[in-house]
């Protein structure tokens, strides 16, 4: 958690920040860090009920600030946005509605698109709000290959997977190529929105690799998105999707809440593409990782199939956290040990 804040924060210690999609894995730990550092939050949610596990969790780790969870369920309703966003200094938007199976990828953009626009510009319409925080993907940025080398630069976006999208590659050469075009598509129309309308909050995206580390109420909660990748591997289950995903990046669930809050925060931070690569990972390794922590139990034993070679931007990410009072990125191997006791102890 932040053991520091800024002088002269973008908005102030006390304000209210609007956090969407607030119960999943990401969203969770930006609600955790922002109250943590000194923030009040409005969480969005599309069940209440199913999120009622939210208010005893926060209230009990941090008591003296204030959480308040709100009912959005259809997003591209006329006018969604506009109650959530009233008197809010800032919007973490992280709400996604599109999985890794994705095919359609015209459609999701129209969708999705449509009501992060919608998203935008109530917030552009509302004078309280001086920050917000787009969510991107790694997988915006490139496709992950351990066999090349690569550089990216904080602008790279993932043409070689649209590329293939476009073409007449068959459903099974294009694999997870449908999602990662979507994800880099819709980050740049939201830019291009953003570099037309000039809205006056600053705007900042964050593009997250694997997600993987604690999870705050796996009770409740479950272990969700990436993060339950691990508890599949622990329980040898759908080893045939973790055999489909390359060697590549990850970042730690409370490194990834913490960076949310920098963008928010951080003086000087506007216009920039905030890339959450902590360390690498790949999924033999990480079974290695469990079967040290855990050897009385079997697990399946995963053939190592390379490592990543890539040369990210993660740099400014890290200087960030720093300023927020963290050492630098969390070690894969922390961050399975946190993953692993979070859904053991269940």
């Amino acid at each position: 958690m932040a053991k520091s804040t800024p002088s002269d924060p973008k908005i102030p210690l006390g304000s209210t920040v609007l956090v969407t999609g607030a119960n999943g894995l990401i969203a969770s730990h930006v609600v955790d860090q922002l109250l943590a550092a000194g923030y009040n939050v409005r969480g969005t949610v599309r069940n209440l009920a199913r999120c009622a596990w939210m208010g005893p969790l926060f209230s009990s780790r941090h008591p003296s600030r204030r959480l308040e969870i709100v009912r959005v369920s259809d997003f591209s309703a006329a006018g969604a946005w506009d109650d959530a966003v009233k008197g809010v200094a800032g919007v973490a938007a992280v709400a996604g509605g599109v999985g890794l199976t994705l095919q359609d990828i015209d459609r999701a953009l129209d969708e999705e698109l449509g009501w992060n626009e919608s998203l935008l510009q109530a917030a552009k319409n509302e004078s309280s709000v001086k920050s917000f925080v787009f969510t991107s993907s790694a997988w915006a940025a490139w496709t992950p290959d351990p066999t090349k080398k690569a550089k990216l630069t904080e602008w790279s976006y993932n043409d070689h997977a649209v590329q293939v999208v476009r073409s007449d590659a068959s459903a099974k050469e294009k694999g997870f190529l449908p999602y990662m075009a979507f994800k880099s598509l819709l980050e740049q129309r939201i830019w291009d929105w953003v570099n037309k309308e000039k809205p006056s909050f600053s705007f900042n995206t964050v593009l997250p690799d694997t997600v993987i580390g604690e999870c705050l109420d796996p009770k409740n909660q479950g272990v969700p998105s990436t993060s339950g990748m691990v508890k599949w591997l622990y329980d040898g289950v759908n080893m045939e999707v973790l055999a489909q995903l390359p060697a590549q990046w990850h970042v730690d669930t409370r490194d990834a809440g913490l960076l949310y809050v920098a963008a928010l925060i951080v003086p000087g931070v506007d216009r920039e593409r905030l890339f959450g690569f902590g360390d690498r990972y790949s999924w033999p390794k990480i079974g290695q990782i469990l079967k040290q922590l855990y050897p009385e139990k079997e697990m399946p034993n995963l053939e190592m199939d390379g490592w990543d070679q890539t040369d990210v931007p993660n740099e400014r990410a890290e200087e960030l956290l720093r300023v927020l009072g963290q050492s630098g990125w969390t070690k894969l191997e922390d961050s399975v040990k946190a993953c692993a006791e979070s859904f053991v102890q269940v």
